[in-house]
């Protein structure tokens, strides 16, 4: 049997749930004790742990379903009803009944415009994005609440709302302009992710690594892109490393002044995919401090080595415990990448079905604090010290330089001021 709490999210009543020390002070540390009487022990344990610790998923696409289908709408859209058939005659991944469901408490909404828009209308089209993410925020106040500071995201959950951030899905929406990122994190962008699946002018790619790419190669980041990642540091955005080149990668945890995510990306040593991140890197992103959430796009969690079938719920639970017994329980997450793929494991079809993952790994032994950590302590602190590296920043000016003309791929579309 399931109720709502105060707060608004669904809890069991087949456990009891503790979040207060002996003096009566809130710890948001889960203290679940079972009854007898409960069916299904291990679902219900991680519902109560949702309930007492906001899940935060890394990076959700739905206001590219806006885009491709409602012509940016959201007013002509009811996403507060079951959007199945709705958009584009297909199962909808999506929708608040979905959400309240899965027991969402935060979420990074992803502002994405394609890479063909790189050189040519990119900044218009991503302002409209992020146009579309905060009209369905406003429209539906009571499920969604607007925040831009760490602190906020425990304040929305003990509402009963998600906790709403926004991340730019590439460095080519920033069209190679400080001003611009700088612009962007004063609408509200709190990560960016270096690349999407192309180059930018100053930055390689995940396609980069892979044996047949015949492209332009920068060899990781140019003296330009190093200084957006410390302008980035400065502002107190996160940097968020799933689409860039392993190089990329590298370069970034190795002159970052704060810990990075990796927003959807899962563990290459299970699925040989170079979006997913390799051994060495997950080390080095231990020693940052950093965060990987694991994506459930089904082509990231089963591919060689491990070539099977089907993919499974199990198969996400394996990305994420490979990940934890690597470099540590504190450096794992989730980004399950919906809306933004056409492909799920079974069990994971859509975003209703995150109480399940954390049924598997209870029945694999995780604590309570293990997976409130994987749900978004984790993600959580990240977001909190790179807002720590900001305040130690204060003093430092914005930094003002302009990408090369010798390095600008394509100026037609480009004019000066003299």
């Amino acid at each position: 049997m399931l109720t709502s709490n105060a707060s608004g999210h669904v809890i069991s009543n087949r456990y009891l749930l503790d979040n207060n020390d002996r003096a009566g002070n809130a710890t948001h540390l889960a203290h679940c004790v079972p009854r007898r009487d409960s069916t299904n022990p291990d679902l219900d344990r991680a519902k109560c742990v949702l309930q007492s610790y906001p899940l935060i998923d890394g990076h959700n696409d739905l206001a590219e379903q806006y885009a491709y289908f409602a012509n940016d709408s959201v007013y002509s859209v009811e996403l507060d009803s079951n959007l199945d058939m709705v958009w584009g005659k297909v199962l909808s991944q999506v929708d608040i009944p979905k959400l309240r469901k899965g027991m969402l408490g935060g979420q990074f909404w992803s502002c994405w415009v394609t890479c063909q828009a790189q050189y040519h209308d990119v900044v218009r089209q991503t302002l409209e994005q992020l146009d579309v993410i905060k009209k369905f925020i406003t429209r539906y106040p009571e499920t969604f609440q607007f925040v831009d500071k760490a602190d906020d995201v425990m304040k929305a959950f003990q509402a009963g709302k998600i906790a709403s951030m926004i991340g730019l899905e590439g460095g080519h929406s920033i069209d190679s302009s400080l001003g611009a990122l700088r612009m962007y994190y004063e609408l509200g962008v709190r990560y960016m992710t270096v690349t999407h699946s192309c180059n930018t002018p100053w930055a390689d790619n995940w396609h980069v690594d892979e044996p047949t790419y015949n492209g332009t190669v920068l060899n990781g980041l140019t003296d330009f892109g190093k200084k957006v990642i410390l302008e980035m540091n400065r502002l107190g955005m996160i940097v968020d490393l799933a689409h860039v080149a392993k190089k990329t990668m590298l370069d970034v945890l190795s002159l970052t002044r704060a810990p990075v995510l990796f927003t959807h990306s899962s563990a290459f040593r299970l699925c040989n995919h170079y979006r997913n991140v390799q051994d060495d890197v997950l080390l080095k992103t231990r020693e940052n401090g950093g965060v990987v959430m694991v994506n459930f796009y089904t082509p990231f969690v089963v591919c060689s080595p491990n070539n099977k079938p089907t993919t499974e719920l199990t198969d996400v639970a394996d990305h994420i415990e490979y990940i934890k017994n690597l470099i540590g329980v504190d450096h794992v997450g989730v980004g399950g990448d919906y809306d933004g793929a056409d492909s799920f494991p079974i069990g994971l079809e859509n975003v209703s079905f995150y109480p399940e993952l954390f049924a598997e790994l209870v029945k694999r032994g995780w604590s309570d604090l293990d997976l409130q950590k994987l749900a978004g302590r984790n993600v959580l602190r990240v977001f909190l010290e790179v807002e720590k590296v900001r305040d130690s920043m204060k003093s430092m000016n914005p930094l003002e330089d302009h990408l090369e003309p010798s390095e600008q791929v394509d100026r037609k579309c480009r004019t000066t001021w003299y």
